[in-house]
């Protein structure tokens, strides 16, 4: 039986509003389960604002809740641009990572998902910079110096594939993105 193509988008405040509108259009379009996962802190709903218009979004679904089978449902889980991954980085307690940084590492333990990280979202791989040492990869041109302090091999191209990873360089490059990230599902 094959595997429900399920796509699990991270969000939190300040979100890039095209690159949001794209996925959750995009990815319905090819016949993909579209899920908004965040950390809603007890809450049954949680309303973020995006960073240009300050447009609502409703996200209802928490990443904290999703045991190994449910995470292993997912096809890709991605980590958006814009404030999203610095946002998710938070930990009310120092010694621990954040919540957000243990669910991605929960992901990058499964290398049958497929794993996105476009422009700044990998601030939330900085806690566990293990997840992308040695690996190839692009980030927005500010973070180029924390993918280096991460171990990570930077690629300067727009979408840049290693294996279960595809990076991309900016929100901007969202349409890329995704399409390889759909050629990628589909493959399996």
């Amino acid at each position: 039986m094959a595997k429900a193509k399920k796509i699990g988008i991270l969000i939190e405040g300040d979100y890039y509003e095209p690159e949001i509108w794209y996925y959750k259009f995009r990815f319905a379009e090819e016949g993909f389960e579209v899920h908004f996962l965040t950390r809603l802190w007890g809450q049954e709903v949680l309303t973020f604002k995006g960073h240009e218009y300050q447009i609502p979004f409703e996200c209802r679904e928490s990443f904290e809740g999703l045991d190994e089978a449910m995470l292993g449902s997912f096809s890709s889980i991605i980590v958006p641009a814009g404030m999203v991954a610095d946002r998710l980085r938070y930990t009310e307690d120092v010694n621990k990572l954040p919540p957000a940084v243990e669910f991605l590492k929960r992901a990058f333990a499964k290398k049958d998902i497929i794993k996105g990280i476009i422009c700044h979202g990998l601030w939330l791989c900085a806690p566990a910079p293990e997840l992308v040492k040695g690996r190839r990869l692009v980030v927005h041109n500010n973070l180029l110096g924390d993918a280096r302090n991460m171990g990570a091999v930077y690629v300067n191209e727009d979408v840049v594939v290693d294996a279960d990873l595809v990076t991309a360089r900016s929100g901007g490059h969202c349409n890329v993105f995704a399409r390889k990230i759909i050629d990628l599902v589909n493959k399996k």
